[in-house]
């Protein structure tokens, strides 16, 4: 039964600062959609004797099967705080109820993706990690990406009845990996985050203020130190019996909170906190947590496991549990799940954690405005969206498709971020490609419907003001994927994030994605939703780079076709490193000459004359190769220059080889004759020519392919390692670390693997372990193929033919006379 209606959700809207905007982020596996039935449950959309099983966000037929999520689904749900707790929220609100925005996003690294789009649209995130495993490669994945979007987090310590009921930890073990996970994930935060003194403030997750949750989304319990910090606090208090206000109260809870974790320790005999773990009189006390939080748990779990019948009795009655007549009869685990969930219920203190701790729509776009908003920060729109002002022109961002029951049609899923959308409201909808001041890529089009997601299911809602996640009918036709829509005629478009699928010369439609699973995904999608017509589909393809491995042996010369221009120049690979710092944006075209050389020489040993003069970056105008001009004194130079770098641009994205990218290559332009006539000297005699040159450049400098690398993150027990690394060997794949995983049994193994080795390894890994090895693979970086692609013979040389049939080049590398001229 649904405990509320779409006019009292409406009418909460209403009140920004009591909104929740959160999307639920992980590792693979470690329970995110388990989880967050608990909440689901408490909100009352599904009853809470199945949370835990019915995974109500997974929506499609193939997440219910795989067991996996594979896109990102959005649920309201409304939550009432007490008085009481009340007290604790920091930032601006308006009375008690609060409506939550939840969004349920994949942690299978293929659909990070996914991620992108849950993020852009939410202002806080629950991270889920799993406790016997600990923080992976795809927790620090998303979590980067979150910060990076300036998103609160919020942690919690999922899967807890494994390491109590199958790794059996002591408490003060378990501590221990608690403690360590918390560090692990604040490193990463305080590596990507802004300083604490940046506009978000500090973001560090910690136990102390109530970040921090732990329980078992399965068995539906958790709990955050704010919970047994009121049981003492209660319990402490009845001694003296004083009638408190809610501040008061919360002071107290709050004081307690500080004693129940780190070095603080509890005298057990005579009910003291005490500083350190040894008393005066030589008598060992055990840490806070230990005794006060995880003994209580422990002694529930080992009554009830062991089947101490009286025992169980007594605990459930001093807890104060009331059981229904049918649990009362359970025994072992259903049992537990039945005490633990009425003792510590998970939606309760996970969507007090929320609550309390995730910032409004108020709070978060002062701070997220200027990530979010392309145009000027002081323009209608960007105050509209910094105030979340629903009387400002109407700002939203669509951050993706959803497909409906009708095929072929879809919602757009976004958010409102200033004004508010209604039905049958005209406005411009512009789509990633559009300028402002053009027409290309905007519609002006009234909204047929307005919709409220929720889960499996669509409700119809009349208008939807700022701050609150939307689906609209519609707008399907106008758009592909993302977009802005507004009623503001200056308005710029709200940050775009980009998506990818080409159309080859041969006339194939190359859909780009993040791994095997994403792909299989996408495609069935595509033949069933979009589609509804059989495809034809290859194998897949790996894209490759093509570099070079020395400077050009020679000085490479190209004539303009009239014979009356000449261009020399030279190739060169980059030194090591210096491509990853164009990628990861420490240099770029936008930097001002000074820093930029300053860099270059510096860290790199460059010419600063040369340095300084940088043509450009390609492909693209922003890629890792470079144009130099090192010449000296010549005439009418500027004149040609923005035909040499559009020449440029075309070769670095189509290279020589086999028209992939090229990579790590830097060109010199040592000298130029030209006619001393502009008219023979104009685009056309000169673009052609710099790309001869360069193509000769590239042949001359022993040219070489480049492979992208996954880095592969395997977990297992000792048992299947030795299958793991016969594995990868075959592969050309190499381990670069291996650990123990703390307090359990399992094992982290790192590897490099090749990406074209990768089809099929997770079926064949699990084959030769038993099913008991699991990988992640995400792109790590690219490396030299060995061997001479010019030769056919070769690794890279069959890649090369390959690549050349498959987008129907003439066979073979073009030989170098085709482009390199005598003098």
């Amino acid at each position: 039964m649904v405990n509320f209606t779409v006019d009292q959700i409406r009418a909460i809207m209403d009140k920004k600062a009591n909104i929740r905007n959160m999307s639920v982020i992980a590792h693979v596996d470690h329970g995110k959609s388990t989880l967050t039935d608990s909440l689901v449950s408490k909100a009352g959309i599904i009853a809470s004797a199945r949370a835990g099983e019915t995974r109500f966000t997974d929506t499609r037929k193939d997440e219910q099967e795989r067991c996996i999520t594979i896109k990102s689904t959005a649920i309201s749900l409304y939550y009432e705080l007490s008085e009481n707790d009340l007290a604790f929220i920091k930032q601006s609100r308006d009375g008690s109820g609060f409506l939550i925005n939840l969004i349920d996003s994949p942690g299978h690294v293929d659909f990070s993706s996914e991620v992108t789009a849950a993020l852009r649209v939410t202002d806080g995130a629950l991270v889920v990690v799993d406790c016997v495993s600990g923080v992976c490669v795809q927790t620090e994945t998303v979590l980067r990406q979150a910060i990076g979007e300036r998103i609160k987090p919020v942690l919690m310590m999922n899967k807890m009845d494994r390491a109590l009921l199958e790794l059996q930890l002591e408490p003060e073990d378990l501590y221990q990996t608690f403690q360590r996970i918390v560090e692990s994930v604040n490193v990463i935060i305080s590596t990507y985050g802004e300083d604490e003194n940046g506009p978000m403030g500090n973001i560090m997750v910690d136990p102390v203020i109530g970040t921090v949750g732990f329980g078992s989304g399965l068995h539906g319990w958790a709990f955050t130190l704010k919970q047994f910090a009121e049981m003492y606090a209660a319990k402490f208090a009845a001694k003296g019996n004083t009638q408190m206000t809610a501040q008061e109260r919360c002071k107290k809870v709050e004081d307690m909170m500080k004693k129940l974790w780190g070095d603080r320790y509890y005298d057990t005999e005579n009910g003291k906190f005490v500083k350190s773990s040894i008393t005066g009189d030589g008598k060992r006390c055990s840490r806070t947590f230990c005794a006060l939080v995880l003994d209580p748990i422990f002694k529930v779990f080992d009554a009830i496991m062991n089947f101490k019948k009286e025992e169980t009795a007594k605990l459930i009655q001093k807890m104060d549990i009331k059981l229904d007549a049918e649990d009362k009869d359970k025994e072992g685990k259903p049992l537990l799940k039945a005490v633990m969930r009425r003792w510590l219920p998970a939606g309760e203190a996970l969507l007090q954690m929320i609550t309390i701790h995730l910032p409004s729509p108020v709070t978060a776009q002062k701070y997220r405005c200027e990530l979010l908003y392309e145009g000027p920060g002081d323009d209608e729109a960007a105050m509209g969206i910094k105030n979340c002002d629903p009387k400002a022109p109407l700002m939203m961002y669509i951050s993706k498709m959803v497909p409906t029951s009708d095929k072929g049609r879809f919602y757009a899923f976004g958010r409102v971020f200033s004004g508010s959308v209604s039905t049958g409201l005209k406005v411009r909808i512009m789509g990633p490609n559009f300028v402002p001041g053009k027409k290309e890529d905007l519609y002006l089009k009234p909204i047929q419907r307005t919709i409220l997601m929720m889960g499996r299911y669509v409700e119809p809602i009349e208008d939807v003001p700022c701050g609150n996640i939307v689906g609209l009918v519609g707008v399907d036709q106008y758009l592909v994927k993302t977009g802005t829509i507004t009623t503001y005629e200056q308005a710029h478009n709200m940050r775009v994030m980009k998506f990818s699928c080409i159309i080859e010369e041969s006339g194939e439609h190359i859909v780009a994605g993040a791994g095997e699973l994403h792909l299989e995904i996408c495609l069935k999608d595509l033949e069933e939703d979009h589609a509804c017509i059989p495809l034809k589909k290859s194998d897949p393809v790996v894209s490759y780079r093509e570099t070079v491995s020395e400077e050009s042996e020679v000085m490479c010369l190209s004539k303009s076709p009239n014979k009356h221009n000449r261009l020399f120049m030279k190739a060169r690979p980059f030194q090591e490193g210096l491509a990853e710092d164009i990628e990861k944006g420490d240099v770029t075209h936008r930097q001002d000459l000074k820093t930029r050389a300053r860099y270059l020489a510096d860290k790199y040993e460059w010419d600063v004359g040369e340095a300084r003069k940088i043509w450009c970056f390609g492909p693209d105008g922003n890629g890792p190769n470079l144009l130099v001009d090192v010449t000296k004194g010549v005439q009418y130079l500027n004149e040609i220059k923005d035909s040499v770098v559009a020449g440029f641009q075309w070769a670095a994205k189509e290279g020589v080889l086999c028209e992939e990218n090229m990579r790590a290559i830097r060109f010199d332009i040592h000298d130029v004759t030209l006619h001393t006539d502009a008219i023979h000297r104009g685009g056309g005699q000169i673009i052609p020519t710099a790309r001869r040159a360069l193509y000769a450049c590239e042949l001359t400098a022993s040219p070489r392919l480049m492979e992208p690398v996954y880095l592969v993150e395997i977990q297992c027990p000792e048992t299947a390692m030795g299958g793991i690394y016969g594995v990868l060997t075959r592969r050309r794949g190499h381990v670069f670390e291996e650990s123990r995983v703390m307090g359990t049994p399992m094992y982290v193994i790192k590897a490099y693997l090749p990406v074209m080795e990768s089809f099929g390894f997770t079926a064949d890994l699990r084959s030769n372990t038993g099913g008991q090895a699991f990988p992640q693979c995400v792109f790590d970086h690219w490396q030299i193929l060995p061997g001479n692609p010019l030769e056919t013979t070769t690794k890279p040389g069959i890649v090369v033919l390959e690549t050349r049939k498959r987008k129907g080049l003439k066979e073979g590398v073009p030989a170098l006379d085709n482009y390199l001229d005598k003098l």
